[in-house]
């Protein structure tokens, strides 16, 4: 709410938000986009979303409480009597006003309450009596609880059978319900970080990574979803990053604004506040710095020590050095030591009064002052590695690019799919082995614990000891690699990965096939197909490859023709996609592998 009111002036007050919202709802909550929604982030209750598809505040207290064991088992029911697909019906009709906004569904605690209140006359103090015996299963006081509720409704006039019933549903939901006066809290805050979210995206996502700067997973799974957000995570430069994260306007090659996040320069390894206060407050008086002398000239290097200057280099902080001998990171590293003498010399002069009328032309004269040496520049797994080093990730690409066919060809998910997946699920990541621990078990035994990450995120993987000494040399930092393995899930927690297979992408074979059969229809509802022919032609020209084509040419129930065409293809992911968005899902066919 700071940076809306810092960048838009737009000054928002929580209690005034619209919480019948429903852009809110729709952006957010149905689409399940709830990184950084407090209560809604995991995968179990993403899937909650999808198929509950909430419109109201009451829908989300609802799920805050039915999502925990107990209560969980009622959520299909719950869904389906919200959609109508099964009838919301009441034992007695007492019922219907205190469970009629939970469709029937024994929900909360207060619920409870009001039911042994409504149905046997209890009083609500003796109400919250019969709650707690059901919440410590206290078998001795329950049985003379269901006694005297049976007796109670009895003498309301009720069934002892559906007294019974009622109680049963009690007991069984009592033990695990949640209070609603602690899930409207808890849907209230929810509700405001989904409001943040939908309305002011780039505003929510920055505070979001400034509020994880320092969590290498968490900020490496929001930057993924900024980019499924198509939102611009732009890397660090002294000339326009705050301390933080920030929403920014940044010219785009195209010359259109596109709205984006600038990485802030205090998630930079050795950088402190001092320094960015001195480097913000030397481009805010002088302009954008021209040169990594003209840096070193305008702030306090009192402040930015070579250590910083080095880890800004690393990080790509200085790339966009507004003179036209800005330099690459091979020569601005090269000339540190140059540039902080001359940066001194000239602050001792202006100390002393010795600048007087030339001072004006320093910034002009440093670049034919100053030029920076021929050296060659690093190359650029070299950047990316130092980025990783002084970032904890990387921003400017990621060691899988190189290998883009392979991962989408081999890869049968991302390390952010696995959450929810059952266990002993058996998945293929491409990923990054970003960490390596050897580990000995009590018996002595050699395993390791991996840090594995991909664009998706980062999540833990272990090569127990019976697959440890056949992988054990291919365990090697930042190698770009396919690893097979089991889902484990955990607890509380993000799900590991046991790792049976580990193969290096730049010797993974993608197997594509030597020949494929794309079934035509000639005709649909009476139509021919020659658009279906002309966008088939043009994807064949556009994946040339080693793989040959026979097409089976149909007009339903009339006649088939096959025809070997004089041409190769490469059926990738990609390729085989597109086939089934032309010619349908089950048209394409392979014949030799």
């Amino acid at each position: 709410m700071k940076l809306i009111e810092r960048h838009r002036g737009i000054k928002l007050v929580v209690d005034d938000l619209p919480f019948d919202d429903q852009h809110t709802f729709q952006a957010v909550f149905c689409k399940a986009l709830t990184s950084g929604v407090f209560q809604f982030e995991s995968g179990g209750m993403r899937d909650i979303l999808r198929r509950y598809q909430p419109d109201r505040v009451e829908d989300l207290i609802a799920l805050n409480a039915l999502y925990r064991p107990g209560p969980m088992d009622m959520i299909d029911d719950f869904i389906d009597r919200k959609h109508g697909r099964k009838a919301v019906v009441y034992d007695v009709k007492e019922m219907k006003d205190i469970l009629e906004e939970t469709y029937g569904v024994m929900v909360y605690q207060e619920q409870v309450m009001q039911i042994s209140n409504s149905i046997a006359g209890y009083s609500l103090g003796d109400a919250d009596l019969l709650r707690r015996a059901m919440g410590k299963k206290n078998f001795e006081e329950m049985a003379k609880q269901r006694e005297r509720f049976v007796a109670g409704a009895s003498a309301r006039g009720h069934q002892p059978k559906k007294a019974e019933k009622i109680f049963d549903q009690m007991e069984k939901f009592a033990g695990y319900g949640f209070n609603k006066s602690h899930s409207a809290a808890y849907a209230y805050l929810a509700f405001v970080t989904a409001y943040l979210k939908a309305h002011y995206p780039t505003d929510f996502m920055s505070a979001l990574l400034t509020s994880e700067t320092g969590n290498t997973a968490k900020v490496v799974k929001y930057i993924a979803e900024c980019r499924d957000m198509s939102i611009r995570v732009l890397p660090p430069d002294v000339n326009s990053s705050d301390f933080n994260f920030t929403p920014v306007d940044d010219e785009s090659g195209d010359g259109k604004k596109d709205s984006g996040i600038r990485f802030g320069l205090g998630a930079i390894k050795n950088v402190g506040a001092n320094a960015v206060e001195s480097i913000v407050k030397g481009r805010t008086e002088g302009g954008p710095f021209r040169s990594i002398y003209d840096f070193c000239d305008r702030v306090d290097l009192g402040a930015v020590n070579r250590r910083m200057i080095e880890s800004f280099i690393k990080a790509g902080a200085m790339d966009a050095l507004d003179g036209t001998t800005g330099g690459t990171r091979a020569q601005l590293m090269a000339v540190i030591d140059s540039a902080m003498e001359s940066g001194l010399r000239n602050a001792k002069d202006r100390a002393s009064g010795q600048a007087g009328l030339f001072a004006d032309l320093t910034t002009a004269q440093t670049e034919e002052e100053h030029p920076l040496p021929t050296v060659p520049d690093w190359s650029p797994r070299d950047k990316l590695t130092s980025e990783k080093e002084m970032l904890g990730f990387y921003i400017t690409g990621h060691p899988l690019d190189e290998y883009k066919e392979k991962v989408e060809a081999l890869a049968t998910h991302k390390t952010s799919d696995l959450e929810g997946l059952a266990k002993n699920t058996e998945v293929a990541v491409a990923c990054i082995m970003a960490a390596i621990q050897r580990k000995r078990t009590k018996e002595g035994k050699a395993w390791a614990l991996l840090q594995i990450e991909d664009h998706a995120g980062a999540i833990e993987a272990m090569v127990f000891s019976t697959a440890f000494e056949g992988l054990n040399a291919l365990l090697n930092e930042d190698k770009a690699v396919l690893v097979r393995g089991l889902v484990y899930p955990e607890e509380n927690a993000p799900p590991k990965l046991s790792v049976k297979e580990i193969i290096p992408l730049e010797v993974a074979r993608l197997n594509l096939p030597s020949l494929i059969s794309i079934r035509v229809p000639l005709y649909v509802n009476g139509h021919a197909g020659m658009d279906r022919a002309s966008e088939l032609q043009k994807l064949f020209q556009a994946k040339p490859g080693e793989a040959g084509v026979r097409l089976r040419l149909e007009k339903p129930r009339d006649f088939s023709v096959i025809l070997d065409l004089a041409l190769k293809v490469r059926p990738d992911k990609e390729f085989r996609a597109e086939v089934a968005r032309i010619c349908g899902a089950e048209a394409l066919e392979i014949l030799a592998g």
